[in-house]
């Protein structure tokens, strides 16, 4: 090997090892900020982690602990790793402040998110259709829908943009949150007198908003438009349909929907059979309820929050306490965090229904389980 050939040598595998190190250090930072339970020294190890350059291109470690201080309702924590990062270089690329835009929205905090939006142009920040597309989409996850409309007709003439397919289908989503399903269905047909396509997400979101609501008919029509358009339903659409089924008790035509959806290579997931035990449970059918419980588990569709809410209850008021204590076992055993109150009266049923010590055991759970302490109490008087 010639001497400029080992030199290079050398100097790509020197890149490549400190590249691989870099990458090392990183994903021992970011898993640091997992592991961390005391939020308010997260706080801190998060500013400080963010003076690394490749650490503020990561996305989701923003996503994650922004989500964690929200759950904890520590809004002043969000605020303070959020403007610390206004200090940084990124803040003047547009996809960066998008990023603090919308953890804002989702946080609730819809007048930071504006300031964010606000404050661009002071930040050499370009503002175009992606900003103003966030600026909308804080708008409905911080339920301020009065404002999307007044920003939707005045900020593109100001900005000099056109709203998109995007922009569209957040007007639409901002509708129909707020059950103006005639407004929404209005701006879809705007959009097309604009030459702008639909796509899924624009139909399964008036789907949603049509079943949802009772307007199975409404639905309908949305779901023939669909069609029209040459689009292809997915398990969110037949869901909306399902649930629209169901409330109007349907039974029997919401099976067959699920069948149609297997049919056409579609698997149900969690949210069809939840939809369908539901809607049997409201029937007061037991054993059809149970059935289909049992079908969940046949498609390896895991049980969820949702079924253990729907099911307990239901065995508990139908004196079934086995099936009932079953189910608790099987929340501990998947580790799902359900509320207290459902075990705690899963507990009082079992009481009730002479399963004393059925219920002392879901009481020992509850407190050697190793994911979270449920303080359950079995009823004075026995």
């Amino acid at each position: 090997m010639s001497f400029l050939l080992r030199r290079l040598y050398r100097a790509f595998s020197t890149s490549t090892a400190e590249t691989t190190q870099a990458a090392a250090d990183l994903e021992s930072v970011c898993k640091d900020l997992y592991r961390e339970r005391n939020l308010s020294i997260l706080v801190q190890k998060f500013k400080k982690s963010s003076e690394l350059d490749r650490f503020r291109t990561k996305a989701g470690i923003y996503e994650k602990t922004v989500r964690r201080l929200a759950s904890a309702q520590c809004f002043r924590w969000i605020e303070e790793i959020l403007e610390e990062q206004k200090k940084y270089k990124d803040i003047s690329k547009e996809g960066f402040a998008v990023r603090l835009i919308t953890l804002y929205g989702k946080s609730g905090m819809f007048d930071h998110a504006f300031k964010v939006f606000d404050e661009m142009p002071e930040q050499k920040c370009e503002r175009s259709v992606m900003s103003f597309n966030a600026l909308l989409g804080a708008c409905v996850n911080s339920k301020k829908f009065d404002k999307v409309e007044g920003f939707f007709r005045e900020l593109p003439s100001k900005l000099s943009i056109e709203p998109d397919l995007v922009s569209y289908n957040v007007v639409i989503k901002a509708f129909c949150d707020m059950g103006s399903l005639i407004s929404a269905v209005g701006m879809l047909d705007e959009m097309e007198k604009k030459g702008l396509e639909p796509d899924l997400i624009t139909f399964n979101t008036l789907l949603h908003a049509c079943y949802g609501s009772g307007r199975f008919p409404d639905g309908e029509k949305i779901w023939s438009r669909m069609e029209k358009k040459n689009i292809v339903p997915d398990v969110r659409s037949y869901n909306a349909k399902l649930v629209g089924l169901v409330s109007q008790k349907r039974m029997l035509e919401g099976i067959g929907l699920v069948e149609e959806m297997q049919t056409k290579g579609i698997k149900p997931d969690g949210y069809s059979f939840n939809a369908l035990i539901k809607g049997f449970c409201k029937d007061g059918k037991l054993d059809e309820a149970t059935n289909w419980y049992g079908n969940m588990r046949k498609n390896a569709c895991a049980p969820d929050k949702a079924t253990f809410a729907i099911l307990v209850p239901f065995y508990c008021e139908k004196g079934s306490y086995d099936q009932a204590f079953e189910l608790c076992k099987e929340i501990f055993n998947r580790k799902c965090l359900v509320d207290v109150v459902l075990l705690q009266n899963a507990v009082d049923g079992l009481v009730k229904g002479g399963k004393v010590e059925e219920a002392k055991q879901l009481v020992q759970l509850g407190k050697s389980n190793s994911y979270r302490l449920y303080n359950l109490k079995i009823p004075a008087d026995k």
